[in-house]
């Protein structure tokens, strides 16, 4: 008898140190729709969680379904056209996107002041106070870089967090379950393997476009993006 009572209590206890663990690797499904300002639906967004990109992406009618843990804060939407946007999860189960506005581009004559420094992203070119994702910027034009050897030093010495190694730059120590993930190359708006013959002296602009930023390259910037302008566009 006393050993049954013992039994009870040990698999009584067990429920109760299970079921706590089992309430926080709960998940709720998120559904909703994505349309940019003129009420178009926006396909093939990409959806985030908490800033972390996810495989999930909007349907041709503009229509996502994700399955997020409870303890989840925030839900975005990555556009190639439209940029990102975010909405605090708060218990719902519905949430649904509308983007107010195309992204904002900068006309050839327009003069950044002090502290609106602008970031090129390869598809648009926004304030840099205005980007709600980490970037860094270099600007080419600057004589301190003229030291430099390659960009590769420019890149490394420049902006945080990125380091070259043989397979490529990478970014925040980004890495999946196969190891480290290379950021995505981009010269002059085309995707290259590696900034190789472009010498310190040729370059305008180095972005580097860390987490969320890069999600308008989608899947292939999973690592990240660095997107290099040059003073005068490469013949290719």
């Amino acid at each position: 008898m006393k050993i049954k009572s013992i039994v009870l209590i040990l698999v009584a206890a067990f429920f109760t140190c299970t079921l706590p663990a089992q309430k926080n690797n709960s998940k709720i499904a998120i559904t909703g729709t994505v349309v940019d300002k003129n009420e178009n639906p926006v396909v093939n967004a990409m959806i985030m969680v908490d800033g972390v990109k996810t495989s999930a992406v909007t349907d041709s009618r503009g229509a996502f379904k994700i399955k997020v843990k409870s303890d989840a804060v925030k839900i975005g939407i990555i556009s190639l056209l439209n940029g990102l946007i975010e909405e605090s999860i708060d218990g719902r189960t519905e949430i649904n996107f509308k983007f107010s506005s195309s992204s904002p581009s900068q006309q050839p004559d327009q003069v950044d002041s002090p502290g609106d420094q602008g970031v090129n992203t390869g598809y648009n070119y926004v304030k840099k106070k205005d980007t709600t994702s980490p970037m860094d910027k270099i600007d080419g034009t600057d004589s301190k870089y003229a030291s430099y050897r390659t960009v590769s030093e420019m890149i490394t010495r420049e902006t945080s967090g990125v380091k070259y190694t043989q397979s490529g730059y990478i970014i925040q120590d980004s890495k999946n379950f196969f190891g480290s993930v290379p950021a995505l190359l981009i010269v002059d708006g085309v995707p290259v393997d590696s900034f190789e013959g472009i010498v310190p002296s040729s370059v305008e602009s180095i972005t580097v476009l860390k987490g969320s930023s890069a999600g308008i390259y989608g899947t292939r910037a999973y690592g990240g993006a660095i997107v290099l302008k040059t003073k005068t566009q490469i013949s290719r």
